[in-house]
């Protein structure tokens, strides 16, 4: 839970967060979103990557190196849902992400963009989460 308190109060990410990810080098996701900072609530255009469970953004794609620190990571394996939010925040293609602690908004460029995050985010939240772990799988088929 650490990383999102970073990523939202923009303090920079702890690498261990990220050291692992080739997030420059074939993503699973990318494109910009327009994102709320939880204690001043502006909205920021970020460039965004999904990439092996983990959501991290950039001021732009020129910024998006080897070398370079993201602004902000979100582990999907924290998050519980990601579901449109337009009634909550009064804005189109809007969506939030949230945690059993926080919610963070997102708004996309379209219906479709909006669509097309929710359901790549959805897709790795299942793939990454905590839940239920390797151990705890019971291989019927294996058994006795």
């Amino acid at each position: 839970m650490e990383s999102l308190f970073r990523s939202v109060t923009g303090a920079n990410p702890n690498p261990s967060d990220y050291e692992e990810i080739e997030f420059w080098s074939n993503p699973e996701r990318t494109g910009w979103l327009t994102k709320q900072g939880e204690y001043i609530k502006t909205w920021r255009r970020r460039w965004f990557i999904l990439k092996q469970g983990k959501l991290l953004w950039f001021k732009d794609p020129s910024s998006v190196t080897r070398a370079a620190v993201p602004r902000g990571v979100v582990s999907v394996a924290e998050c519980l849902t990601v579901k449109g939010a337009e009634d909550v925040i009064n804005k189109p293609f809007a969506f939030e992400l949230s945690t059993s602690r926080d919610t963070m908004y997102f708004i996309a460029d379209s219906e479709k963009e909006k669509e097309e995050w929710i359901n790549s985010i959805g897709r790795s939240i299942v793939q990454h989460s905590r839940s239920v772990t390797d151990n705890e799988v019971v291989d019927y088929d294996s058994r006795p």
